[in-house]
């Protein structure tokens, strides 16, 4: 687990909190509390790492809300909705809103404790795919725009006779100028080229 992982409990119920929080730090982790989606809200979520439980009846903003709030600023946190009032269409709302696990009062410990691992281990996942994303496209922007035509022209399944045409270049320059891209791509094969920019392309259409 990232050690600056924080498990947020948001649920109007201070005991239910305390009881949660003490369970989780027991086996190590990090928690804080807070009481409503509002005072929650009040963090700078765009940057919170971890992930979220959330409790679906809340006055004011109810969790689901609150859910909906959090995608927009964060799309890396996720969420685990535990509540004593659950049904069948707040789960499957819960679910196709994105949410990792749906959890019904009252609960096994040690089913709530793997359930908040995966959505640690999931967070670390999602950070480290952002990461390697931002890592490629600077490699991208350090490319000329000469190299990023070549890149994405042989990416594309041309050979470099066909490139050299398409550019009105020879097939030499075509050659340096691919050369030069995969190093600064830092790319070892044509296979590792292709995986990187089929990656910034799949999050372009995202």
């Amino acid at each position: 687990m990232n050690s600056n992982q924080i498990v947020y409990i948001v649920d109007d119920d201070s005991d239910v909190a305390d009881s949660m929080s003490m369970l989780l730090e027991s086996t190590g982790l990090r928690t804080q509390q807070h009481h409503s989606a509002e005072e929650f809200l009040q963090n700078g979520i765009a940057q919170l790492v971890g992930c979220l439980i959330l409790d679906v009846r809340m006055p004011d903003m109810n969790g689901l809300e609150l859910h909906q709030e959090i995608k927009r600023r964060n799309a890396n946190l996720p969420v685990i909705f535990v509540t004593g009032h659950g049904d069948v269409p707040m789960a499957v709302q819960a679910m196709k809103n994105g949410a990792l696990e749906f959890l019904q009062k009252p609960f096994r410990e040690q089913e709530f404790i793997d359930c908040v691992n995966r959505a640690l281990k999931a967070n670390t996942d999602a950070l480290n795919g952002h990461n390697r994303l931002r890592s490629i496209q600077a490699r991208i922007d350090s490319l000329t725009k000469r190299e990023q035509e070549i890149m994405r022209l042989i990416t594309a399944g041309n050979i470099t006779k066909v490139v050299a045409a398409k550019l009105s270049i020879s097939p030499r320059t075509v050659e340096i100028h691919r050369a030069r891209a995969m190093e600064k791509m830092q790319a070892k094969t044509l296979a590792q080229l292709i995986q990187m920019v089929v990656e910034t392309q799949h999050q372009d259409s995202v």
